[in-house]
């Protein structure tokens, strides 16, 4: 018995419970009643198989009879066919013969140019004729194969014009072209096929290995980070440790010196205290012995009461300017700057340990400098200056690519990283690898600069300016006239005048050129360090005078 009959044409299965519409139709219950369901809100109720529509909802009963047929049919371990083996999806290719509900075709003939199922596919099996056909994997671009002016199959590839074609057509526009048959076309291109994926595989071979090596690289990376970070709080902890110590142990010893001084002072201000009220209680006998009229018992008791005892103590308590324990916290002062100075010269050297990690496998080759402004403009880079580094007499605006001095204040925030004296600004973006930007200007003069981020903001000290520190670069640029600075060194530089200025940074290489723009490029000054830090772009400008970073 064919097992179509009882299934649902909604989930392609035997039918559960099932229940039978007004229309005759049947379905299992809980699938009519998901799609009527969906059709709630338009207030009509159809089926799904006929499209016939009821109104109200027709009320759902279990088909008694027809689920007791399909409970035997299970018994017999008949069972609906799936989906996916049966009707034709989505994505699938559809057999042109079937009516009504399609099935999944199987086959796809290039010469009847239509697509089977299995069932209608047996054709080509069975009769002679048919058997001469080139069956393929099914396919829904089968018109393609046909060639639209001869309405021919295309079963010839023309090498001249790179294309298939039919058989009238070798005889037509392609006449006299270098043509083969599209199968040894096919196999030939199969060829280089090949020979191209066994390029892309080992390619991919040596990209996995490469990838296998990078991952061991970051492994080795992370591991070494987290032993000298854990080592460094050791060593720390220890230091903390010893500095703590030493700092209980001064602490000991200048209170068990205060506990003895103190002891000793407190010994003779006693002693002191007592003669006093010795010499007190005396004073008052001879007061007494003063006002003695009778004279023979004045000059009885005064041998006895006149007489002074010696002072247990010097004159006077000669109270020096001491310093107490003065020289201790002096000492202890001292200690703490040799040990800042320590700290200082040799955190520079674990900074530069740090940043000079090198995480490549291997060193790459140094590109070449590029030579005309087309090759600097492929490292071109987008610069914006940071409004919080901007000094207050600076207006920035064009998305804070472009500076103005202004007489009058801006009403900026306070921020410890903008610059309190000098018309700087330093741009957002931090820049390394190889950077290409360029600064159009008017006016007096404009120091084109880079700097690292820790250059500093506040006075009007050497180290805030661009050029007279250690940790910026700039080249000042007058309407006549050029002067790179560093470290407060001046050096004159000859070029022509120009209104632009070209920088190109390459960072890792420690190269830094400016240039003048204009019909042509011209090299200005050219330097070679080694950059340990990030380096941000930066201007000073004149007063009244405009710089922007060309977008």
């Amino acid at each position: 018995m064919n097992s179509e009959k009882f299934s649902c044409s909604i989930c392609l299965d035997l039918l559960k419970d099932p229940v039978t519409i007004p229309c005759g139709h049947s379905y299992c219950m809980n699938c009519i009643k998901t799609h009527w369901d969906e059709e709630d809100q338009k207030g009509i109720h159809s089926c799904p198989q006929c499209r016939k529509t009821f109104t109200p909802r027709p009320v759902l009963e279990k088909n008694i009879l027809l689920a007791e047929l399909v409970e035997e049919l299970k018994k017999t371990g008949l069972q609906a066919a799936p989906a996916d083996h049966c009707y034709v999806g989505p994505e699938d290719v559809a057999c042109d013969v079937c009516t009504g509900r399609k099935l999944k075709a199987i086959k796809s003939c290039l010469v009847c140019l239509v697509s089977y199922c299995d069932k209608h596919l047996q054709h080509h099996y069975d009769i002679v004729q048919l058997k001469k056909h080139k069956l393929v994997e099914p396919s829904k671009n089968l018109q393609q194969l046909i060639c639209s002016r001869h309405d021919e199959v295309m079963k010839i590839f023309c090498r001249t014009d790179q294309q298939s074609i039919c058989y009238l057509c070798l005889m037509d526009e392609h006449k006299g072209h270098e043509t083969v048959p599209a199968a040894a076309e096919k196999a030939e291109k199969q060829k280089k096929l090949e020979v191209s994926r066994q390029e892309i595989q080992q390619r991919i071979q040596d990209g996995e290995k490469d990838v296998k090596l990078l991952q061991q690289e970051v492994e080795a990376i992370n591991g070494s980070a987290d032993k000298a970070v854990e080592d460094s709080e050791k060593i720390f902890t220890e230091l903390i440790r010893l500095i703590q110590k030493r700092s209980s142990d001064v602490k000991q010893q200048i209170r068990s010196q205060q506990e003895t001084e103190v002891s000793r002072v407190k010994e003779v201000q006693e002693k002191l205290e007592q003669e006093i009220m010795e010499l007190k209680r005396k004073d008052g006998e001879l007061e007494q012995l003063s006002h003695t009229e009778d004279h023979n018992q004045f000059l009885h008791n005064y041998p006895s009461l006149s007489a002074l005892s010696e002072s247990t103590h010097s004159s006077s308590i000669n109270i020096r300017p001491l310093r107490y324990f003065e020289d201790v916290t002096a000492a202890v002062s001292e200690t703490r700057d040799k040990l800042q100075d320590i700290l200082t010269e040799k955190w520079t050297n674990v900074s530069l340990a740090a940043t000079e990690v090198d995480v490549l496998l291997s060193e790459p080759e140094p590109e070449p400098e590029p030579k005309s402004r087309d090759d600097f403009l492929k490292y071109s880079t987008e610069i914006t200056l940071d409004p919080n580094t901007a000094n207050t007499h600076l207006l920035l605006s064009e998305g804070n690519r472009k500076v103005t001095t202004m007489n009058q204040k801006q009403s900026y925030s306070s921020h410890p990283d903008r610059f309190t004296f000098w018309h700087q600004a330093l741009s957002r973006e931090s820049l390394t690898g190889r950077c290409y930007w360029e600064v159009e200007w008017r006016g007096k003069f404009v120091y084109v600069a880079v700097a690292y981020k820790n250059i500093s903001r506040a006075g009007y000290s050497d180290e805030c300016v661009f050029g007279w520190n250690n940790k910026s670069w700039s080249l000042r640029c007058e309407t006549d006239s050029y002067t790179f600075w560093h470290n407060k060194v001046p050096t004159p530089v000859s070029g022509p005048p120009s209104s632009r200025i070209g920088v190109y940074l390459d960072h890792r290489a420690g190269i830094l050129s400016f240039y003048s723009v204009s019909e042509t490029m011209t090299l200005l000054h050219r330097v070679q360090t080694t950059f340990t830090q990030p380096l941000y772009a930066g201007l000073w400008i004149g007063l009244k005078n405009t710089a922007e970073f060309i977008k």
